[in-house]
């Protein structure tokens, strides 16, 4: 996200100058050779005469950041990517609230790290910007103008709103495809896996690729919400297996049906 963002910057703003940090020194390496960043900074401190701080970091991270970042100064724009974000906003310190613009890019790949980074990742794509009338009026219109200009379209709501949209949406797919990928695991010899997987199955597993740290963040973040959503998918499940074991086979046909119906929508 981080690498990604770094590129679409650039792309838009030539003249901006880009300052990165990264506790993992190979990712601050392959940064600056891949030209994703002008120069690599020591601390959080170096960052705070920035007039942008970007944080494209582990959710659990975000907050440890903006404990650190409490002195910043009034026109500082802080923008957090995390994809939780009401737990973010409260644990804000209220002394930089109006420098927080919590948002959250629905982009991304399954790929982490600065070798991942693609150039029109966020183009054309949804940024979600979480109540935003608690922002500073600067920070709103350079927000705006920040994602306006990386080509994203801009959507705005209530950050409690938000975790329940994306535990659905987001998050518990990828709790199904962390699962998916370990049942056929437990099941299933590499070889087997190799020879046998189709695209519907390598379509379903491909986020079980994700980053453990940061899904396991977010799960921790939006815990609620998520249990909610892998409720509702488990009523679902069990509706599907108690259909083929009573071989119900035209209410099966029905439900599937039903399902069709989301490529209505998307």
């Amino acid at each position: 996200m981080g690498g990604s963002m770094g590129i679409a910057l650039r792309s838009a703003f030539p003249k901006c100058r880009l300052e990165g940090l990264d506790h993992n020194q190979a990712h601050c390496s392959e940064a600056l050779a891949l030209g994703l960043v002008d120069t690599i900074v020591n601390s959080l401190d170096d960052l705070k005469v920035c007039d942008i701080i970007i944080l494209a970091i582990p959710v659990d991270g975000i907050i440890t950041a903006l404990h650190s970042l409490t002195d910043v100064s009034e026109q500082c724009t802080i923008i957090d990517l995390g994809s939780t974000k009401e737990k973010i906003i409260a644990s804000t310190p209220a002394k930089i609230r109006k420098n927080l613009i919590a948002a959250h890019p629905m982009a991304g790949t399954e790929k982490f790290g600065p070798t991942s980074a693609v150039s029109d990742l966020y183009r054309d794509k949804v940024v979600v910007l979480c109540s935003l009338e608690e922002s500073g009026e600067l920070q709103r219109d350079m927000a705006l103008k920040v994602f306006g200009e990386i080509g994203m379209k801009t959507v705005f709501m209530d950050a409690a709103e938000h975790d329940r949209h994306a535990a659905f949406i987001s998050h518990m797919p990828h709790a199904l495809s962390f699962s998916l990928a370990n049942a056929v695991m437990a099941q299933e010899d590499p070889i087997s896996i190799i020879e046998l997987a189709g695209g519907g199955f390598r379509d379903m597993s491909r986020i079980a690729k994700s980053s453990p740290q940061m899904w396991e963040d977010i799960f921790r973040q939006n815990k609620i919400n998520l249990l909610t959503a892998l409720d509702h998918f488990a009523v679902e499940l069990n509706k599907c297996r108690s259909m083929i074991e009573n071989e119900e086979w035209e209410e099966l046909n029905g439900w599937m049906q039903g399902a069709n119906r989301l490529h209505d929508i998307l």
